[in-house]
């Protein structure tokens, strides 16, 4: 049997219509991002070819497959392979017929080149498609942000719950310790540390992490707190269950309804953190697509305005989008509107 107490938070929710058209549209945008390989690449989605079938965005062929002469990689841009293919078979395109690196060298046009038929949103100052590197580039925030937030709630919740329950020296070590780490300025800290290493995303997760795990600590170390005295959590300490069992499944449930609505929230600030790592060139390693880098390019090229408006909106999508969500579940887990 459902809990009745999540029906209604499920059901508040779902009566926040700003909140679900906002969840829907995101969710739409996370797919088309994860789905980036198939809606925008420089290699065909299928290749028929002398009645057999290839698939070159899941497999890479040498171009000797189609009657080439050369053992690398097909150039399917190029209009020999195209040639090639076309003599005895046929290949279809990516809705957006260029990766994430791919310039438009047909294009006959000086870079950053403005929107037209072939770049829908332009090209940048290397001649790449501004809607690929887009899609690519929200992939890696999105991913990247995800994975910080999951990472950072799970050490905060743990910092916070042993704070809580056990309180007394514990808890006031935890609580200066919170207040000398939270103190640092983050973001410089951060553009320093990573600066000791080679540009990598396993480092900057690393150091993000660093200051990334604060977000649900006072949330659940007051959760704690509160819950540690109750009537039900002295029982079962006199029952003899252990400590992380009591943690686990009679305080944490309770903990976690009101640490959901704040996920949001933090992956917002994470995704903002990284874009502005981007923007400063201490983020992503060098040429991968990002917001950040984006953006940069529309400082660097003034006369190209579709590059810093293309960021700046897509950005700004994604980050209200967050908000409204965040708001809904805020909204969903009041504990006033029990």
């Amino acid at each position: 049997m459902a809990n009745p107490i999540w029906q209604a938070r499920r059901q508040r929710f779902y009566r926040n219509r700003l909140g679900m058209v906002s969840l829907g549209l995101f969710m739409l945008i996370f797919v088309l991002c994860m789905a980036v390989n198939v809606i925008a690449n420089d290699k065909p989605l299928w290749v028929q070819y002398q009645g057999a079938y290839y698939f070159p965005v899941m497999t890479a062929y040498p171009e000797t497959t189609f009657g080439g002469v050369f053992e690398t990689e097909a150039n399917y841009k190029d209009p020999a392979v195209q040639s090639l293919i076309n003599s005895d078979g046929y290949y279809v395109m990516p809705p957006i017929a260029f990766g994430d690196q791919t310039p438009n060298l047909a294009l006959g046009q000086t870079y950053p080149a403005p929107p037209n038929a072939q770049n829908w949103l332009g090209t940048d100052d290397m001649g790449r498609d501004v809607l690929a590197r887009i899609l690519y580039g929200m992939r890696v925030s999105l991913l990247f942000g995800i994975a910080l937030t999951l990472a950072g709630s799970v050490i905060g919740i743990i910092i916070g719950a042993i704070q809580g329950y056990y309180g007394g020296l514990v808890d006031l070590i935890g609580q200066r310790f919170m207040e000398v780490w939270g103190g640092m300025p983050q973001l410089f800290m951060i553009i320093i540390l990573v600066s000791l290493f080679s540009p990598s995303i396993g480092v900057l997760f690393a150091m993000m992490l660093l200051f990334g795990w604060m977000g649900l600590v006072g949330l659940v170390r007051a959760e704690f707190l509160r819950a540690r005295n109750f009537d039900y959590v002295r029982a079962a300490r006199n029952l003899g269950v252990s400590d992380f069992q009591i943690m686990r499944r009679h305080i944490l449930p309770n903990a976690l309804a009101s640490s959901l609505s704040q996920l949001p929230f933090i992956l917002t600030a994470n995704i903002i953190a990284l874009t502005s790592l981007d923007f400063l060139g201490y983020g992503l390693p060098p040429g991968s697509p990002s917001l950040g880098e984006l953006m940069v390019q529309g400082k660097d090229n003034l006369e190209a305005p579709w590059l810093a408006l293309s960021g700046f909106f897509s950005l700004t999508l994604v980050l209200s989008l967050l908000i409204f969500i965040g708001e809904a579940l805020r909204d969903a887990f009041d504990p006033r509107r029990m």
